[in-house]
């Protein structure tokens, strides 16, 4: 059953999502009057292959339009006459250019076009998060919770944390939110220096003038963490911790012979232990049972984890949610622009970092939760953008390229050109749908 939930979760997401997309392209190509052939959510062929098992589902020709639902669930498209892509027929581009067709229109209204899915992408992302900022408010940790104290990380221990430190003040003053902590102005400012209570004593501990230097050079934003109590939240079907017989609401008190009482512990044993059989200590029901994990190599054993310290809640607006919102879907960009980043400069592994079905279908988990629907579906929203405008042939961001190239040197590109860049463009893709679709089967059996 849980599968099920999982799968219909992801189908329903990437629908809508797909489905804004398309109409970004179609409502732009019907306002420059350009015929559209089809609109379709999913494919009606075996993707890339556009001669390939043609069938829909459902279909229905409106004007000169056939709207339809395809039978492959992954993706979807809009036909625009006259345009190069991957259900074109090399003989319609044969004849000359037709006024209703896309490419006998001025390149900045195919511009337009091109951008129309990626623009949609966008506002629905920036929608969800300002809906989901104004009808629940944004969580934050206040500064009381985070009783337990702090575990710093490397560049945390340079500056001088201690795991157990509990944070007092910040320049002399108390605060009120846990992420004042990471406080721009803290860390880049001059003498800025935080009080902590070590075992009783207080100590000042001063931010070095290159702090800011440093955290980027790591590529982080934080330097301690809050020590949280924890309870298993919920199990990732298939994952190591579903194999080993964790349950929701099960507490880790031990990996291996390190105590895991607070999860950033947990996060550094698992870490120590990755690749390798591991036995956990586990507390349930009031006895404890023992069970053993084959961690991944990435130090995870996938399982959702629900944090016994009490967040607060600020509540906004309508007109403070917008820009909120808006900050919070441009943060997903950023974040993968970050994650390619980091990928680029072989800092992070292509296997581990990229996602398919399977593991989209796994973040939406098991049980139907409206909140986390929406969350994540907004956060994909954001990704489809950004994944839409990279400059590769086939994608929305090549034909973006090609069509800059023409408004800047004054001419286009060869059809013939265009059509083996979209070639070579669905050629990329396609290995690359196999390879995630590949390696999401490999980690889910083995």
């Amino acid at each position: 059953m849980e599968g099920l939930i999982m799968a219909g979760q992801m189908l329903l997401g990437l629908s809508i999502l797909v489905g804004l997309h398309e109409f970004g392209h179609f409502a732009a190509a019907k306002y420059f009057k350009i015929r559209v052939d089809k609109f379709y959510i999913f494919f009606d062929f075996l993707f890339p292959l556009p001669g390939v098992a043609n069938f829909a589902l459902f279909k229905k020709k409106i004007g000169e339009t056939e709207y339809g639902l395809g039978w492959f669930p992954l993706g979807g498209y809009v036909a625009i006459h006259g345009m190069i892509d991957e259900t074109t027929d090399a003989d319609q581009l044969s004849a000359e250019p037709q006024p209703n067709e896309f490419r006998a229109k001025p390149a900045w209204q195919r511009l337009i076009v091109m951008l129309g899915g990626i623009i949609m992408n966008v506002i629905t992302g920036i929608v969800i998060f300002t809906l989901m900022t104004y009808a629940y408010g944004e969580s934050y940790l206040p500064a009381s919770e985070a009783r337990y104290g702090v575990i710093p990380n490397e560049l945390g221990k340079e500056i001088g944390f201690r795991s157990g430190d509990k944070i007092v003040k910040i320049n002399g003053r108390p605060f009120t939110e846990f992420d004042d902590v990471y406080n721009p102005d803290v860390v880049l400012g001059n003498h800025s220096y935080y009080t902590v209570d070590r075992s009783g004593q207080l100590v000042d501990i001063t931010v070095p003038a290159d702090f800011m230097d440093r955290l980027s050079d790591k590529g982080q934003t934080a330097f301690v963490e809050p020590l949280n109590p924890f309870v298993v939240d919920e199990v990732v079907s298939g994952s190591a911790a579903a194999k080993a017989g964790l349950k929701p609401g099960d507490r880790i008190l031990r990996v291996a012979q390190q105590s895991t009482l607070f999860f950033p512990e947990l996060q550094q044993a698992l870490k120590a232990n990755a690749g390798k059989p591991t036995p956990l200590l586990v507390e349930r029901n009031g006895g404890n049972v023992t069970l053993t994990a084959n961690v991944e190599d990435d130090g995870t054993i996938g399982f959702r984890p629900k944090s016994l310290l009490h967040l607060a809640t600020r509540h906004f607006s309508f007109a403070e949610s917008v820009p909120a919102g808006t900050k919070k879907a441009f943060g997903i960009v950023t974040t993968q622009i970050k994650a390619f980043g980091k990928i680029f400069r072989g800092e992070a592994s292509l296997r581990k970092s990229l996602g398919g079905p399977i593991e989209i279908a796994q973040q939406y988990g098991g049980k139907w939760d409206w909140i986390r629907f929406w969350t994540l579906t907004g956060m994909l929203s954001m990704v489809l953008a950004f994944m839409n405008l990279l400059p590769i042939p086939a994608l929305d961001g090549g034909h973006v390229l090609f069509l800059l190239y023409e408004m800047i040197a004054g001419r286009k590109p060869s059809d013939a050109f265009l059509e083996n860049a979209q070639k070579v463009g669905m050629a990329l893709i396609l290995c690359l749908m196999v390879f995630v679709l590949g390696n999401g089967l490999f980690k889910t059996l083995f």
